[in-house]
This record gives C-alpha cells, structure tokens and sequence, in this order.
C-alpha cells in the first residue's frame, strides 16, 4: 500500500544543486519502493511551458503550472520531487497552500559558487547582458522564510544534504526508516 503523497519543494538559484540532490532523494525512495516522480523545472519549461518567458507573471504561472501536477500526483499517493528556481516567495508559498502536505527544501548556495558550477555558461551571458531576468544576477531570488530544511551545497556534500532532507521527512512522519525483522 503505498504511503500518502506529498511533495518536496526544492528552491533555490540556478547551479545551487537542486537537480543533483532531487536526484539523489529519488534514487533513496525508490529504493525504499516509495511511488516517486520528479518535476524538473527545466522539463517543465520545454514540455508545459514552453510559451512562457521569464518575466514575473510568466514564471509565477510555471510555478502554478508545477504546484497543479504536484497536487495531481500527490493526492494520488505520489511523493513528489520538484527542482524549480521559483524564485517568488509568494508564488512558494501559493503552492504550499494548493497542496497541503509540502516540505519546502532551499539550497542555499552563494551566488559566486553557482557561477563557477554554471558549465552551460549562462551566468557569464546574463552578466554580460546577453540573458535578461536571470536569477541571482538581473531578476531576485527571494529566500524561503521557513523552509523545513535547508541545505547548503557550497558546504556539505550531496550526501550530507540528502540524510538532512531524509532525516525531515522522518521527523515530519511522511516517510519511515525500514527496520529489518528477523
């Protein structure tokens, strides 16, 4: 029987490490055979998106576009992974109500860290002016004010990050660590 849904919401800047660790949290539920889908916000951007642009509303309706499929899936007892930039806290926060059971994870990185990760270039063409509203250079980032969990990526490893995040969901009964009976 699988559990209840519900959904990780995973925030923060562009190259932050929100992809990373979404993947590396998938790969542990299933494991733990835990129904699991992930909305990536580059995914989302190509096939749900892809005639919305990058200015305040249009990236408020991505969010509201993801947050209407995380509900879809997670009332149907999906855990849901999302790695979006979502940098409006109104527009978080406007999610977390739509869905109800929400953990909202920030990886917090500085700015000059995503930079030097950024191996597609874009920071380097935002701050040349090549890229307009581009987050954390020409377009803000609004920190979370109480996400449950907080990562920081230019500090702890994948790893240390992923068991913070597991060790929440624990805490926050969504999921259980499988003892083995002898």
């Amino acid at each position: 029987m699988p559990s209840n849904g519900f959904v990780v919401w995973f925030t923060g800047l562009p190259c932050s490490g929100k992809s990373t660790i979404t993947r590396l949290l998938q790969i542990e539920l299933k494991n733990q055979l835990q129904p699991v889908e992930v909305l990536d916000g580059d995914e989302v951007r190509q096939r749900l998106s892809s005639g919305l642009g990058f200015s305040k509303e249009d990236r408020d309706e991505n969010i509201r576009r993801i947050a209407f499929v995380a509900k879809l899936l997670s009332r149907n007892g999906v855990i849901v992974l999302t790695a979006a930039i979502s940098p409006y806290r109104n527009a978080r926060e406007q999610a977390r109500k739509e869905i109800g059971r929400f953990v909202e994870v920030f990886v917090k990185c500085p700015v000059e860290v995503c930079v030097a990760r950024d191996t597609k270039g874009l920071y380097h063409r935002a701050m040349r002016g090549e890229i307009t509203n581009f987050t954390g250079i020409s377009d803000p980032y609004e920190v979370p004010l109480n996400p449950e969990v907080v990562v920081e990526t230019d500090q702890e490893g994948p790893e240390v990050c992923l068991e913070k995040i597991l060790t929440r969901l624990e805490r926050l009964k969504y999921i259980h660590t499988k003892v083995a009976i002898w």
